[in-house]
């Protein structure tokens, strides 16, 4: 299975989700690529439904429909068959950053739209989501690699709010990495809390949506002293 490569975050190349050096070559047959994908998608769904420290590899490949001793001709550990899956989900993980404001753009409209796309990713891979937050507590490398990633994309959304400094549509009196870090933990934490945790509102309903979206991107909009959120 070919891995996807490292998405580009504004020319600077973010961090995969789990460490490279762990996974083995590809099947050169289409047997053992079929075998292995079998696996990769068995062991996201056992992860998934049992978490990471409850999950054992016979689960894995009784949920692949494959002898447990095929596991070994593709994966050397339980830590290697999560870097697989990671790998395989980190595009449609990928968290897109605050893109870059052009010319004629409506700073607020782009603003939106960057939320709403990385909210809608993180609501798709809730659970694993989940699954990363329990990861990174009981294996260090993952926890590196988690941190490096969220750093790339924090960095980026600094670069962004720069560049509307620059431009005169958010306060210049703000430090822009550490505005990035404090904004981009708020929307990471809700989305958390309503996609992984089930956080409801009052009342018994889940947290709508649209209503989330609005209210992160109205948040960032204040603190950064957007023309009309100041």
């Amino acid at each position: 299975m070919e891995t996807t490569a490292p998405e580009e975050t504004d020319g600077e190349k973010a961090p995969p989700m789990a460490p490279l050096s762990q996974l083995r070559e590809p099947p050169a047959t289409k047997r053992g690529a079929r075998t292995r994908a079998a696996l990769v998608k068995a062991a996201r769904k056992v992860f998934e439904r049992d978490g990471y420290l409850d999950t054992r590899l016979t689960d894995i490949t009784k949920e692949a429909q494959c002898a447990a001793g095929s596991f070994y001709t593709y994966f050397a550990s339980k830590e290697e068959v999560l870097a697989a899956v990671l790998l395989e989900a980190q595009e449609d993980m990928l968290h897109p950053g605050m893109r870059r404001v052009q010319g004629t753009d409506d700073p607020y409209a782009v603003l939106e739209a960057s939320n709403r796309a990385y909210l809608e990713a993180y609501k798709r891979n809730a659970k694993l989501m989940g699954l990363l937050e329990q990861v990174a507590q009981v294996e260090p490398e993952f926890r590196e690699f988690r941190s490096r990633r969220a750093d790339a994309f924090i960095r980026r959304n600094a670069r962004g709010i720069a560049d509307l400094q620059a431009r005169g549509v958010a306060d210049r009196d703000v430090d822009p990495m550490m505005a990035s870090r404090a904004l981009s933990g708020m929307v990471s934490v809700m989305a958390y809390n309503a996609f992984v945790i089930g956080e409801q509102q009052e009342g018994g309903t889940p947290v709508d949506f649209d209503e989330l979206v609005s209210a992160v991107t109205r948040l960032w909009a204040n603190a950064l002293r957007f023309p009309g959120h100041r």
